[in-house]
């Protein structure tokens, strides 16, 4: 007898349990919890699609600069260091843009202190690269702050619906209120699912930029002063182990 109330009982858990889940929350909450639950979805995809671009583009940077270290330095003049970088490097931009600011001067009617010039066009470089870099993170804080909510407001919605639907009905027991509440409540996890990776992405670019700023400010103060001293200073370059790049630190005169 026991098992056959066992078998009865396992059959109608699955028949139970398909009446609840995400389909009829959102049948549940009617056509406003759908609008939100597709809000959040595009949410999530743009976010996931910008933590993933952003990365990538990132780590070209960060090779670009090992490569910086690895050849640049080695080279005789500027031109022929900046050959030696990829065409759209981030470093090569500067490298270009300190060149072309120098002829530059040379043109200029009112007395400008060459440092001075030089400096402000490599800042611009600087910025320039730093401001796209930084693209898109916006919208990363953005939905990492309201998406919670987003997925609040759905769920305030969902249970609002569930309880005027039970108030109509005029029963009020747990077995009728346990199953619309919960599945109202699926929409403020759904929120949390898109908030979090969002915050974490976002804290993480943005470190990550943090470094690669200071590797191009580095790298533009070495580049101003080999301009500045017409390539009396620059950065040292020496022989690096096997399979590891010279390291560019100290100046030499």
């Amino acid at each position: 007898m026991s098992i056959l109330f066992l078998t009865a009982a396992g059959a109608a858990a699955p028949e139970a349990a398909a009446q609840f889940g995400l389909i009829p929350a959102l049948k549940e909450g009617g056509p406003i919890s759908i609008a939100i639950f597709s809000v959040m979805v595009i949410m999530s995809v743009f976010s996931f699609y910008i933590m993933f671009t952003k990365l990538f583009e990132q780590q070209k940077v960060l090779n670009q600069a090992k490569q910086v270290r690895a050849q640049f330095w080695r080279a005789a003049t500027l031109e022929e260091g900046a050959s030696k970088l990829d065409k759209n490097s981030a470093f090569r931009q500067v490298v270009d843009d300190g060149i072309e600011a120098q002829k530059q001067h040379s043109l200029l009617t009112d007395p400008v202190e060459a440092h001075d010039w030089l400096h402000g066009a490599m800042a611009r470089s600087e910025e320039s690269i730093n401001n796209k870099l930084a693209s898109g993170l916006p919208f990363l804080a953005t939905v990492g702050a309201t998406a919670p909510f987003v997925g609040l407001l759905g769920t305030v919605i969902g249970i609002y619906s569930a309880l005027i639907k039970i108030g109509i009905a005029g029963q009020a027991d747990i077995g009728k209120i346990a199953g619309p509440v919960g599945e109202a409540l699926i929409m403020t996890a759904i929120g949390l699912f898109v908030a979090v990776p969002a915050v974490l992405a976002y804290n993480w670019l943005q470190a990550r930029n943090k470094t690669i700023a200071r590797s191009l400010a580095t790298f533009s103060n070495d580049v101003l002063g080999y301009i500045s001293s017409g390539g009396r200073v620059k950065p040292a370059v020496t022989a690096a182990p096997a399979g590891k790049p010279a390291p560019a630190g100290a100046v030499k005169k």
